[in-house]
């Protein structure tokens, strides 16, 4: 099953209520939230209080990309203010098991996320311990970037990875997805698309129903 994952970043926050409505009504069944610290990601986004005053205006599933350091000190918080999908970086966590159990003992589905210089053998050891694997097609911290092509042989690696011991993870991709590269993306193995701009430019309904054509083009 493919999965659109809009990314509220390229919003118009004076809307975004709105904004988000018309994904959901479009078809996208997630919406991704990036909570950034100006730490471990140069940018400053949002956080709780935006996610609370969100989730009344929505059922899609919270997405929630944790691009902060120690990302374990918010779990209960982030789960308070209506998460139901919690990813860490493994570059951001020094116990990355702990953070892993952190979000599962609060009752959301547990999210692990690698940039794009990080090789997919460092989750070697918590593969099965998680629900999705986000790939980083760009450097995490800014919208509006173009796609890194080496990203998408690290796509196939992990879905080979996964394969070979028996796991349906869901695999993940943020940055630069379009409706140009998305096929290139579910062949290597993808199956949730975070996009920002892609959506939220111009007629956010027509470019989601353009991703879902192109998911229901595939599954059939």
């Amino acid at each position: 099953m493919y999965i659109l994952a809009p990314s509220i970043l390229a919003a118009d926050f004076g809307k975004l209520g709105e904004a988000v409505k018309k994904t959901e009504d479009a078809g996208a069944a997630y919406i991704h939230l990036d909570v950034m610290d100006g730490a471990f990601v140069p940018s400053i986004s949002f956080g709780m209080p935006v996610l609370s005053s969100l989730r009344g205006y929505t059922s899609q599933v919270f997405d929630v990309h944790m691009m902060v350091e120690e990302p374990g000190r918010y779990i209960e918080d982030i789960k308070k203010a209506g998460a139901d999908l919690i990813t860490v970086h493994q570059e951001a966590c020094v116990h990355l098991d702990r953070v892993i159990g952190q979000i599962k003992a609060a009752g959301c589905r547990a999210g692990v996320a690698l940039n794009p210089a990080t090789p997919v053998s460092t989750l070697e050891c918590v593969l099965d311990q998680v629900d999705l694997i986000l790939i980083m097609t760009v450097n995490p911290g800014f919208g509006g970037q173009k796609f890194i092509p080496y990203t998408l042989k690290k796509v196939r690696t992990l879905r080979r990875m996964l394969e070979e011991r028996g796991l349906q993870t869901d695999i993940e991709v943020d940055g630069g997805v379009t409706t140009e590269n998305v096929r290139a993306l579910m062949e290597a193995g993808a199956n949730v698309f975070v996009a920002g701009s892609a959506v939220f430019k111009n007629d956010i309904s027509g470019n989601v129903k353009a991703f879902m054509d192109i998911f229901k083009e595939q599954e059939s």
